[in-house]
């Protein structure tokens, strides 16, 4: 762990200021740089979200810049950034305290979602949109916009979503560690 001090004055005797004393503790690193937690994180979401950009580049030979930021698809940035940030709180912190905890169930919750009600959800919105086309045009439902339908994951994409994390987090971990090191 990258250690920084701080210091913290304590004051035996409230009424006496110059009756102080000093203490320096040392804790993990503040610096964006060097929080391996939040740069795995983050990279890996870049690393899902520039993936899916290019595979629907290739699939459908055009740019659409809505994959940049949108949900849905293949692999999960979801699942990719909560399984990085697990994983590297794990490796930096130790995999048997209570903030790989935190991350761990933060991780189960957010893939959850993404595999059960965000997918059903999305499903769902395929459904109703097929529905409101088939509507007469005197309806007042026929000029409605269509729901986003491209909510959730499959469990691919989840799985695939996790170990891209997984991978990210220990690359930047290796790279962190090795740089703090040298």
């Amino acid at each position: 762990m990258m250690d920084s001090t701080v210091t913290l004055i304590q004051n035996s005797d409230p009424m006496n200021i110059s009756a102080t004393t000093t203490t320096i503790v040392s804790y993990g690193s503040c610096s964006f740089l060097t929080n391996c937690p939040l740069l795995s994180a983050i990279i890996a979401f870049a690393l899902a979200q520039s993936i899916k950009f290019f595979t629907s580049w290739y699939r459908e030979k055009h740019w659409d810049l809505k994959q940049l930021v949108g949900s849905g698809g293949m692999p999960s940035s979801h699942s990719s950034t909560v399984t990085a940030l697990a994983t590297a709180v794990g490796l930096q912190e130790g995999f048997g305290g209570s903030l790989f905890a935190i991350a761990l169930v933060l991780a189960c919750v957010v893939m959850y979602d993404a595999t059960g009600v965000r997918l059903h959800a999305g499903r769902q919105a395929e459904v109703l949109n097929q529905i409101v086309c088939e509507l007469p045009e005197e309806h007042p439902l026929a000029d409605t916009l269509p729901l986003r339908e491209l909510l959730g994951h499959t469990p691919p994409q989840v799985i695939a979503g996790g170990f891209l994390g997984l991978v990210t987090a220990t690359i930047v971990w290796l790279i962190t560690s090795s740089a703090y090191r040298a």
